[in-house]
């Protein structure tokens, strides 16, 4: 498991850095398609990020609730658009992702709760994102798409799958 630390510095100044240093060795490994394909896939869910930023005593927001960390997230994502393959998801960073990317609200009964039109249209996007992204690489990926899905609530049937193969 590899750890991605950014601190407030990054956060506030934009800088991408701290995780270009950890993704970009694996987009230098394009050139060779095997190599790559290998890459990606020992990569898969093994991602997680550490976020070092001090509230103020009292401040009750989460993390995915201060607008400057949600537009460092929405600059990698602009990067990195297939990053949910690398995520732990089983440690929650894709929900906690898709809470950066997401507008949400949070209840202390039922937790977070996405506005549920952009939550939809997020998971397509990354679903239609990571399965082209994967076939360039061989990579079977329906049954892994539909777990990530699942994840936000979302069950896909193979028949999409079907029809992003064209």
């Amino acid at each position: 498991m590899t750890s991605i630390l950014i601190n407030s510095q990054s956060i506030n100044s934009l800088d991408l850095s701290p995780a270009k240093k950890i993704i970009d060795p694996i987009l230098k490994q394009h050139g060779d398609e095997a190599i790559a394909k290998e890459a990606i896939q020992s990569l898969e869910q093994q991602l997680s990020f550490k976020i070092e930023y001090p509230l103020e005593p009292g401040d009750p927001r989460e993390i995915s609730e201060i607008p400057e960390i949600r537009l460092w997230f929405v600059r990698l994502d602009a990067c990195y658009p297939w990053l949910p393959w690398f995520l732990d998801w089983q440690s929650g960073e894709f929900v906690r992702y898709a809470a950066m990317l997401v507008p949400h609200q949070f209840n202390s009964k039922e937790g977070i709760q996405y506005n549920p039109e952009a939550l939809e249209i997020f998971l397509m996007q990354k679903i239609f994102i990571l399965s082209d992204w994967l076939q360039t690489y061989s990579i079977p990926s329906s049954s892994r798409l539909k777990s990530m899905a699942q994840l936000l609530g979302y069950d896909l049937d193979d028949a999409l799958f079907e029809m992003l193969k064209t």
